[in-house]
This record gives C-alpha cells, structure tokens and sequence, in this order.
C-alpha cells in the first residue's frame, strides 16, 4: 500500500493552462527546478511548483514521448491541447482520481462519497485523519485541511459572495465545469457529491475508463456492480447512478460489436469479445 500524499500544490487548484504549459515547458526541455522557470512559465516562484505538482498529479511526467496521454493530448496537433472539450475534462478527472498521486482525489471518489454523499470539512478531515492512522502515517491535520479547501476549489463553482479577485480565480479552475460536488442550499458550508446522471459525460470516456480498469488479456468480462462500485470505476469516479451506468453500458454495446452486456438470472455483466485499444477510443473520439 503506497503512502499517502498531501500537499505540494502550494494552495492552487490546478488552473486551465497549467498541463498544456507544463507539457511544452518539459517538452523544451526545460526544468521546473531552472531559475528561468519563474520567466518561461509566467507564473511566481510557488506557482511553478503547483504546476509541477498538478502535471505529476494527473498521472503526467517530465519525458512525455509521442505514445503518451499528455502527448496526445497536449500537443498542438493533439487531440485537445487547449481543453475546449468537455470530455478531456473528465478524461483528465479519471486519470486525477485513478493514478493516485494527489492522495485526497482517490479516496474521496473511491471511499469517502461511499459513507457520505453530503458532508461538511469536519466530516472529511476526520475520515481522511482516520485514513492516516489507520496506516500509521503522520501528517498535519493543517496540511489536511489545506488539501480539502483545494478539493473544494477544484470542482466548486464560485458562489455570488465573493471579490472580483476571488471571482477569476474560482472560474480558472479546471474541473468545476463537471459539477460533481454542489454547496448544499439548505445547510450552511455542506456539500454533497450525488449518484446521478451526467448528462455532459461521453460514453467514449466511460468506455475507456473501463478498457483501462477491466480488460486485459486475462480478462473478457466485469459484473455491472463492479462497474459501478469497484475501485476507480466509471460508476464511482464518474458518480453515476445505476441506472444512468446501465444507459452508457447500453450505448457501448450498440456502436461496439466487440461487446455484450448479459442479464441472467440478475447477474448483470459486460463481457469482451475482442480486445480493444483503450487510446483507439479516444482517437474516434476526438476524430484523429
């Protein structure tokens, strides 16, 4: 079991630029560790290392070669270097939640959601507590509380109480466009994270989360409860309902014939006929 990891992101929520500048500042062969950073990124001195952060957080690294995700994202012959498309942001959201470098992502979407779907700071920095002692592990519940407060900021919408300042910073951030966790209205500083249909989501993402969680050449088929409870499932990372999962499994073996989605008996299950890329997915999905 890894360590758990809090912090390094220097207080920011990943902005909307950061991955495409930190993929052609290493891609120049360029360190975030150079003095010129500060000029060459644009940014202060503690914005270089969130970026650093984010870019290692979302499961990218600094030798990026042509196969790579961030490549083929990012580049500007890729398939979406400047994120204009929704389903690159949930893409990115998945690959935040299941490569695990940013500790707090994994377990909130993976653990926390499953005890509580509304909740308060209090309830999630005495989970994510509970977490480090549970594996012996030390570390600052002030840094905890910090790594919530950008958790917040990275999926929140701004709310109508707050300076210009505030404003610009809040509608930077680059995931809040997915609306997966919402202020509750009927409770002051709570928030909820709900099973639901999203209506923004593609199923091509759903299909390639799948192909990169369940199938391999040792394995043709995954239980729907899989599917929608199991680790770093679409159903979890996504916050799917069942039935909205069961839409996107039906549209995954309609445009693909390498599927079939069996019901017998109530044993729900997608089984794999033939292999499939997972990066072919996103290449007919972007249209590359």
């Amino acid at each position: 079991m890894s360590r758990l990891t809090f912090s390094g992101h220097e207080s920011f929520q990943c902005r909307n630029l950061w991955l495409k500048k930190g993929f052609k500042f290493l891609r120049d062969k360029k360190k975030f560790s150079d003095d010129s950073a500060i000029v060459d990124l644009g940014v202060g001195k503690s914005m270089v290392a969130s970026i650093r952060y984010w870019y290692n957080a979302f499961g990218f690294n600094s030798d990026e070669d042509e196969n790579s995700l961030a490549f083929k994202i990012f580049n500007e012959s890729g398939y979406d270097p400047y994120l204009e498309d929704v389903g690159s942001l949930w893409l990115l959201h998945y690959e935040l939640v299941a490569n695990n470098k940013a500790s707090i992502y994994n377990l909130f979407f993976n653990h926390f959601r499953k005890i509580r779907l509304e909740f308060s700071r209090e309830h999630l920095i005495r989970y994510l507590v509970a977490q480090c002692e549970a594996r012996g592990e030390k570390h600052s519940e002030n840094t905890i509380q910090t790594d919530i407060g950008v958790l917040l900021k990275t999926y929140l919408r701004p709310g109508s109480k707050i300076s210009d300042n505030e404003l610009e910073d809040s509608y930077s951030s680059l995931l809040i466009e997915l609306d997966l966790i919402k202020p509750m209205s009927d409770r002051k500083d709570w928030y909820t994270c709900r099973n639901t249909n999203r209506t923004s989501l593609p199923t091509e993402i759903v299909l390639y989360t799948i192909l990169k969680n369940y199938y391999g050449p040792e394995s043709k088929s995954v239980s729907f409860n899989k599917l929608l409870n199991g680790e770093n499932s679409p159903g979890v990372v996504f916050a799917l309902d069942a039935d909205s999962l069961l839409g996107y499994i039906k549209q995954i073996v309609d445009q693909n014939n390498e599927f079939v989605f069996k019901d017998d008996a109530g044993i729900k299950e997608l089984q794999l006929n033939r292999e499939i890329d997972s990066i072919k997915v996103l290449e007919e999905y972007y249209g590359n």
